[in-house]
């Protein structure tokens, strides 16, 4: 009988246990369902910072992603200067996040200062009409391109194609993006104003899976050539200062490093001044270990990696400055952030002549250039092919005021198509010893500007546009690269730096236009009735 009653007792409880539990739950799930979704925890910290002004890909709204974020190791040899969490926090995932470029006014909200920039008069002054011979390549309308299977490197034409265009589609849309950017240039532009390509373009260059990598040849520092599955290139620049390390004032200029982030930022700058004479650049997070030592072909460059005593994947290449083991470029613990510029076409395809700008500096620590001890220089210039005739003078002087703005004292070259002879742009190419310092002006930059007191009336007319608040040049820049993959790409004083030169160019024109007795050579009409 006591067993029996034991048994029941054991029963009642065990019934009267779920029950409670049952109810519990129950209760929970009440509790849950009437509380207002605004009260919920993870929806409330968000929006209690969005109503801080925290916008949607602000690092404010990261949260739990904080602990997935690199921080970036100095490569310049200094073990101790590393980025700044808040800049590391402004990219995500692997690839700093792989943000969809907006390069392209199609990317562009109606808020935003570039589109509106770019719709401006100024920014749609016409181009001549281009003809034939004014391109760059004449292509065959009827040639087709395509991968002979998902997994081959090998083009194959329309001459051994077999398959059919689809309708409504002509050759032209068979090229991948990196041929139809090359099919594009002209004498007048190297990619056009409202170019539908830039951001996929861009996009390839940051996303594109590589398949080589070697190093380049020639050169002070160095560089590897990347090669994507479509036959694409890219010219890789790696990462070797923080954003926030200037370069120490003692350096000369041909000793400072090449910057990664200056060729990202000389390229958007480049199109906010309207020259597009810069090849389209975007920046990039490489697996050093994958995507470089695994796949090189270059035995010179595969026998400098090693991994350093803290287990992070470095090289160093071979190159004039800092290629040794002291200065060698290292991941994170194999992660290395670098620029990656679309190449031109080949030159065996292309030619190109490189000219020696005239004021070129002595590249020697003593001794100074002619330009530097005579202030009547440009006179001289004035009187040489080919600045004795066509606008090559002015380009010039485009160029200068891109440097100045920047901080690039490293232009002892450019270069243009042979097959446009004098008449065309001025390639602005190796931007990379550009803002590696905002603390102080160079003004020996402006030496053409400041010596010849000319410039095109469009160009000083976009420059007093870029420095009125609805189009401040630093905002601009400022929202052009936070496209990137890399962003932020330069530190807040570079930009703030870019409206106090923008300033002093200005007034180097104005002083111009002071003394002159023929202010129309000053500003030099080239665009007439058209804005």
């Amino acid at each position: 009988m006591r067993r029996r009653l034991q048994t029941l007792f054991q029963r009642k409880f065990k019934v009267s246990l779920l029950f409670l539990l049952f109810l519990a739950l129950l209760v929970h799930l009440v509790m849950d369902l009437a509380l207002p979704a605004t009260c919920r925890h993870c929806g409330c910290d968000t929006k209690a910072l969005k109503a801080l002004g925290a916008r949607s890909g602000s690092p404010m709204l990261a949260g739990p992603k904080k602990l997935s974020l690199r921080i970036l190791q100095d490569f310049s040899g200094s073990n101790s200067s590393l980025e700044k969490s808040s800049q590391a926090q402004g990219r995500a995932g692997e690839l700093g996040g792989q943000r969809q470029h907006g390069a392209g006014n199609a990317g562009l909200t109606e808020r935003s200062k570039l589109a509106t920039l770019f719709k401006h008069p100024l920014y749609n002054i016409p181009i001549p009409e281009v003809t034939e011979k004014d391109k760059l390549f004449v292509v065959n309308p009827m040639e087709k391109f395509s991968l002979r299977s998902s997994g081959s490197d090998e083009w194959v034409s329309s001459s051994k194609a077999e398959t059919l265009l689809p309708a409504g589609k002509t050759a032209y849309d068979t090229y991948p993006t990196w041929l139809k950017f090359h099919v594009g240039i002209n004498r007048y532009e190297l990619y056009p104003r409202q170019d539908p390509l830039m951001p996929t373009l861009l996009r390839d260059l940051a996303t594109q899976r590589i398949v080589s990598s070697v190093q380049k040849s020639g050169g002070t520092q160095l560089k590897l050539i990347m090669t994507f599955p479509n036959y694409g290139q890219a010219l890789f620049k790696p990462m070797k200062q923080t954003r926030d390390q200037e370069t120490p004032i003692d350096f000369f200029y041909f000793s400072d490093f090449e910057r990664h982030n200056a060729e990202i930022a000389a390229f958007h700058l480049d199109r906010i001044l309207d020259f597009r004479r810069i090849p389209p650049v975007s920046g990039r997070l490489v697996n050093i270990t994958k995507e470089i030592r695994d796949i090189t072909t270059d035995k010179k460059l595969a026998k400098t990696f090693f991994i350093s005593p803290v287990g992070n994947v470095c090289f160093y290449g071979e190159c004039s400055y800092y290629c040794s083991t002291e200065h060698a470029l290292c991941g994170k613990p194999d992660r290395l952030e670098g620029s990656m510029a679309a190449l031109l076409p080949d030159k065996t395809l292309a030619k190109r002549r490189s000219w020696r700008s005239p004021w070129r500096r002595s590249y020697h620590k003593s001794k100074k250039a002619e330009w530097e001890l005579n202030p009547n220089y440009c006179a001289q210039v004035r009187e040489t092919p080919p600045y004795d005739r066509g606008h090559r003078l002015l380009d010039l002087i485009d160029m200068t005021v891109l440097d100045f703005l920047m901080g690039n004292m490293d232009r002892h070259h450019y270069e243009t198509f042979e097959k446009f002879g004098n008449d065309t742009f001025l390639l602005h190419l190796d931007n990379g010893r550009g803002f590696g310092t905002h603390s102080r002006d160079e003004l020996s930059i402006l030496a053409p500007l400041r010596q010849c007191c000319s410039i095109k009336k469009s160009t000083y007319l976009r420059l007093q546009l870029l420095a009125t608040p609805p189009y401040r040049l630093s905002d601009l820049l400022r929202e052009a690269l936070a496209t990137d993959p890399l962003a932020p790409v330069l530190a807040e004083p570079h930009l703030w730096a870019l409206d106090r030169r923008l300033g002093k160019v200005l007034a180097a024109v104005g002083h111009c236009l002071a003394g002159a007795a023929h202010p129309d050579k000053v500003l030099v009409d080239d665009v007439g009735s058209r804005v």
